[in-house]
């Protein structure tokens, strides 16, 4: 039997469909008990330990990842290997979230009565709140999948692309209601380019002292032009005697003096220099500084500090090999 590309986009089709109208079945179910699910795990002195088998095992392995990344400490445990053994891993001030289809899975539900001893709350997260682990958990997360996207009805699709949906959604309620902030998630990504962005300030890449281009306002326009070509920036600070910022002169401006044929021999760059001109501060994040370049189209930026001194200066593609951009 040949399928048609027809077929294939068809099929494909149908399963985002019902996984789709799934996802939008579950709003409607985020009542009392996910606020109850949300409270418990905010209340958590210790670890939010996810666990679950199988497909949910996976779905489970990415919750807690979601959940310490975004300030809830989480972490997943296997249910089989904690029936010999890793249930160590699980402390009394801990919170089990405990995710099963079927809500009878014999290795979670074999932890109950250990978890039950310890007095480890459980959240389970199941379609069947009538379930074992349902009737045994202290709240019940009920997916409430009437279909699963396979066309066999057997492969978990639906009921887990929605178990995933609903833990992204403890994890941003609980984000929301710690006050979470980007300086934190740097704080947990610190390795990626995520990091990288957040934390990065633009004292970790400016150039200094006489790498920084600049000339006094007496300099005439071939000086400001040699100063350029040697810092290599497209640009140069112009500054007083206090060595306060004055002005910028780039190779923008430089074309534009060309047209109006300006000596650039005896002029004074001071005269032709461009004033007001855009600065970072000292400290400022990079990609604050990037978004300031982005949105006046400005290639290379000078440092101030809080004299108005020129402290250092920094291109974008500076910005890119830090991994900002």
């Amino acid at each position: 039997m040949t399928t048609t590309n027809a077929q294939f986009i068809a099929s494909g089709k149908q399963v985002v469909d019902i996984e789709l109208n799934a996802i939008a079945a579950l709003s409607s179910k985020l009542d009392e008990h996910f606020a109850n699910a949300c409270n418990l795990l905010m209340q958590c002195n210790g670890k939010v330990v996810v666990s679950g088998m199988g497909k949910s095992g996976h779905i489970g392995n990415k919750i807690a990842a979601t959940l310490a990344s975004t300030g809830t400490p989480a972490f997943f445990m296997h249910p089989g290997e904690a029936n010999h053994g890793d249930l160590g891993m699980l402390a009394p001030n801990d919170v089990l979230v405990a995710i099963s289809n079927s809500g009878e899975t014999g290795e979670l539900l074999n932890l109950l009565p250990v978890v039950k001893r310890m007095n480890v709350p459980v959240i389970a997260i199941t379609n069947r709140a009538d379930s074992t682990l349902g009737k045994h958990a202290d709240v019940v997360l009920d997916i409430g999948v009437e279909q699963e996207a396979c066309s066999l009805g057997l492969a978990p699709t639906t009921s887990t692309t929605v178990t995933l949906v609903l833990g992204d959604a403890l994890a941003v309620a609980l984000l929301d209601a710690k006050g979470f902030t980007s300086d934190d998630f740097a704080l947990s990504h610190p390795g990626g380019s995520l990091g990288r962005k957040l934390l990065l300030t633009v004292d970790d890449i400016m150039l200094k002292g006489d790498e920084i281009p600049l000339v006094s306002a007496e300099a005439t326009i071939t000086q400001a032009l040699l100063e350029i070509s040697k810092k290599g920036l497209g640009l140069t600070g112009i500054v007083d005697d206090n060595r306060s910022l004055l002005g910028v002169f780039t190779d923008g401006d430089l074309r534009r003096l060309l047209d109006a044929r300006v000596d650039i021999h005896t002029t004074r760059v001071a005269e032709v220099m461009t004033t007001g001109c855009k600065t970072s501060q000292a400290g400022e994040l990079a990609v604050e500084a990037l978004n300031l370049m982005e949105n006046y189209k400005i290639s290379a930026l000078l440092v101030v500090n809080e004299h108005k001194q020129p402290i250092g200066a920094f291109n974008m593609h500076m910005l890119l090999k830090a991994g900002v951009i």
